[in-house]
């Protein structure tokens, strides 16, 4: 992997022969303002990865300066040559795809064959994202006045903050700075604690390509340090979170104080519903994708598994004998990985202990994985439940991780029912040969994105991704969508004097 490719100072190696990862900020790789750093943990082997800024107050409000000063001239460029600089970033980016791919599973301790997906997700939100400079409509109409014509053009807002979350670094970098930048405003990024490789290395690629010093900084270090002088600044016109709920209401909180814009992607607890008619080899494989692919930590991940009483029983069956043949490790070829640290593994053993406490079973599962193969990794071995009731606390809690629960029941009402029953609602899938049932779930289901015969996961870059109730904000990640977070609009009045002409 290429490091320190512009002799800055980032990616050099430390006293301790580590990797120091800095902050990138008006252009320049520098240290935290305090000196600080904490070391970044390979979620594979449980063994020190690299050091990484520790970052604060001041160094939040370095950032966010640069990116104030530059982002009256970063707007000033026409949105077609803001569009053909990101595309360039996109090209090199795809130039290199193997730098990438290694960032992403060295942090993640993910499986190339995975990161490579996701390297490959970043480039075509890329590519999509610079397509629309050409493509940055506004609106021109008739009044009704006469001699009057209106029209309505986008407009930067400023500074955006965009705090991500650490399960797909690269795309969830993408999904964020390419709109922002393309809609001409500067940004300042704090990425995941967890994934400072995948921030640094588009950075990098940034630098190469030449966007202007201050349009992107970034500036690493833990939530309460960085991103909460990022929440609270008032030369910060966007807040763009993706994370937790509870993070959210505190960001909603404080930066609605200060009648900031706020765009929140908070999770989900995604319902995969199998119906009687049913394909169900179909169903099993795509249940597997998308409960334990990356290791169940997706916001779109299924962790709900509705079954009709009817088929519940052969489902049930199939669908444990095919979690057990999961290969779990960090190989090219691996079906789940590991979670990404300790803490999450405490998370996520509580959660089943709890389940089984209130009369849940464990199908398979249930565990961190302690054999030699696995040993000094975070680990947890795909689990499946049942026997939990819809109003338990893992029927209801965002889970992030390899944990899926079975619900038997009766018919198409009560599954919908169930589904419906729940906090959150970002996606949901149904498998069924009805056309009339599939319609019917695409309709009523509280989900902001439906799939019929596939997994719960998976997204294009051209289509707007969010959810409902505390699954977001109303705002749409990704597709044109995305440029209604990053702009405002601007109504306009032209007039003419005929007289004059």
């Amino acid at each position: 992997m290429a490091v320190g490719a512009h002799g800055e100072g980032d990616g050099v190696l430390g006293r301790s022969g580590m990797k120091d990862i800095r902050n990138y900020i008006n252009g320049k790789w520098c240290k935290a303002v305090g000196g600080e750093t904490f070391a970044k943990i390979n979620p594979h082997n449980g063994e020190a990865l690299c050091r990484v800024a520790r970052s604060g107050e001041k160094d939040a409000e370095s950032a966010i300066a640069a990116a104030k000063a530059a982002q009256p001239a970063w707007s000033d460029q026409t949105v077609v040559a803001r569009g053909d600089l990101l595309r360039a970033v996109a090209l090199r980016i795809r130039e290199r795809r193997v730098d990438l791919i290694a960032a992403v599973a060295e942090e993640m301790g993910k499986a190339p064959k995975l990161a490579a997906g996701e390297a490959d997700a970043a480039i075509e939100m890329g590519m999509f994202i610079a397509g629309e400079g050409r493509r940055y409509y506004g609106r021109t109409t008739t009044a009704s006045m006469a001699h009057r014509s209106v029209t309505v053009v986008r407009q930067p807002l400023g500074v955006a903050g965009l705090i991500i979350s650490f399960n797909t670094p690269f795309p969830n970098i993408a999904w964020k700075v390419f709109p922002a930048l393309l809609c001409g405003n500067a940004a300042v990024l704090k990425p995941s604690e967890e994934t400072p490789l995948s921030a640094r290395l588009f950075c990098e690629i940034c630098h190469e390509i030449g966007i202007p010093p201050g349009v992107i900084n970034v500036v690493h270090g833990f939530g309460k340090e960085v991103g909460a002088p990022m929440v609270e600044s008032p030369d910060v016109a966007l807040i763009s979170f993706t994370g937790s709920a509870e993070t959210g209401r505190w960001i909603q909180e404080t930066a609605g104080r200060r009648l900031a814009k706020v765009c929140m992607e908070l999770g989900g607890k995604n319902a995969l519903v199998v119906c009687d008619d049913a394909d169900m080899d179909n169903a099993v494989n795509w249940t597997i994708q998308a409960a334990f692919s990356n290791a169940g930590q997706r916001c779109a991940a299924a962790s709900r598994i509705v079954v009709f009483d009817a088929v519940y029983e052969r489902f049930r069956n199939a669908l444990v004998a095919a979690t057990q043949k999961l290969k779990i490790g960090s190989t090219d070829d691996s079906d789940c990985g590991p979670v990404i640290n300790e803490a999450a593994i405490k998370r996520l053993t509580s959660a089943v202990q709890d389940a089984v406490g209130r009369g849940g079973k464990v199908l398979c599962g249930g565990d961190r994985l302690r054999d030699e193969e696995h040993a000094g990794g975070f680990y947890m071995a795909p689990t499946l439940m049942e026997g939990v009731a819809a109003d338990a606390p893992i029927s209801r809690n965002e889970l992030f991780g390899p944990v899926a629960v079975l619900y038997r029941v009766s018919d198409f009402a009560a599954a919908l029912a169930l589904v419906n029953d729940c906090p959150y609602g970002l996606t949901a899938s149904i498998h069924t040969a009805s056309l009339h049932r599939a319609m019917r779930f695409a309709d009523k289901v509280q989900a902001g994105v439906v799939v019929v015969n596939g997994g719960t996961h998976g997204s294009e870059p051209h289509m707007g991704f969010g959810g409902v109730k505390n699954s977001g904000t109303g705002w749409r990640e990704a597709g044109v969508e995305a440029l209604d977070v990053y702009s405002d609009w601007k109504y306009i009045n032209l007039i003419i004097d005929p007289g004059k002409v």
